[in-house]
């Protein structure tokens, strides 16, 4: 059984690397539409009623996970938990299509282009800031959408796997910041932060194992991952920025909500060909992060 857990990994890894997200009937967006319906109903100004509804939700969908586990055959069910909820692949593209817009000198289309990355207003950006917004989207969305979920797909399997995806979904639709989800996001919001944890740091560890520059990359780390907002996004751009000798953070406004940001590294402000150089980073991150977690779930606790 660990075994066959360990080949799904790959299998859905390597699946994700050659057709990327399903086009239509995406496990996850249809998981969207029912928290969407769910959070209409169920939306109080208040933490508790967050508290009940990421719950239900992360917790209805774990069940479902176990049910799987348990009816497939175990590589079957985990290649395609793996495929459906891994993201690197369709992320790596949304990135290399803003590089393409860039080098055409189509900055308006560019900006367009990275409203599918980030939550930020990209509309008065320039091209250095719509860089820099691109590639730290690149390197968190890195540990969100390939490493953390293989973590939990390695030491939990196909309940970890979705159970992760889920909270993770959640944390974007109501996880943030806003009027309305202040006090009703919150316990999705920390859920994502507790989960993303291990993944985080295996994704930092990753980028300054694997990137151009270890030494500059554990020293950026070290010093500037604590000023970031997230204590999971914070080590991960760190460990990019000093790896690519750049420098990340500063001031984004999301539709007037402005934060100013620590920077990270001690570079220059990173251009088109960092972002390029970025990309390679974060595939040679996944690659790794799927070769750690076969071995740990081929060499982990044996499953009844």
């Amino acid at each position: 059984m660990r075994a066959g857990r360990a080949a799904g990994l790959l299998l859905g890894y390597a699946a994700d690397r050659l057709l990327a997200d399903p086009r239509r009937g995406h496990p996850v967006a249809g998981f969207g539409r029912v928290a969407g319906v769910l959070e209409r109903r169920m939306w109080r100004d208040e933490r508790r009623t967050g508290v009940l509804y990421a719950g239900a939700l992360v917790g209805g969908v774990v069940v479902l996970g176990v049910a799987a586990e348990r009816t497939l055959p175990r590589t079957l069910g985990t290649a395609v938990a793996t495929w459906a909820v891994l993201g690197g692949t369709s992320l790596d593209r949304e990135a290399a299509a803003v590089s393409r817009l860039l080098a055409a000198d189509r900055l308006p289309d560019a900006r367009l282009q990275l409203t599918h990355l980030v939550g930020r207003d990209t509309r008065q950006l320039d091209e250095p800031e719509v860089v820099r917004a691109t590639l730290e989207s690149l390197a968190e969305n890195t540990s969100d959408a390939v490493v953390a979920p293989l973590v939990w797909g390695a030491v939990a399997g196909v309940p970890g796997l979705v159970g992760y995806r889920a909270a993770n979904t959640l944390d974007a639709m109501v996880g943030h910041r806003s009027a309305r989800h202040e006090r009703f996001g919150w316990a999705a919001a920390r859920l994502d932060d507790l989960l993303n944890l291990p993944g985080s740091r295996l994704c930092a560890a990753l980028a300054t194992a694997l990137g151009p520059d270890p030494r500059a990359a554990w020293r950026t780390w070290r010093r500037d991952a604590a000023g970031h907002p997230s204590p999971n996004a914070g080590p991960v751009e760190a460990a990019f920025a000093g790896a690519l000798g750049i420098r990340l953070g500063g001031t984004n406004d999301y539709g007037g909500r402005v934060e100013h940001r620590a920077v990270m590294g001690e570079g220059p402000t990173p251009d088109r060909a960092d972002l390029d150089r970025a990309r390679v980073l974060a595939r040679r991150v996944g690659a790794g992060a799927v070769l750690v977690a076969a071995a740990v779930a081929r060499l982990g606790p044996r499953s009844r």
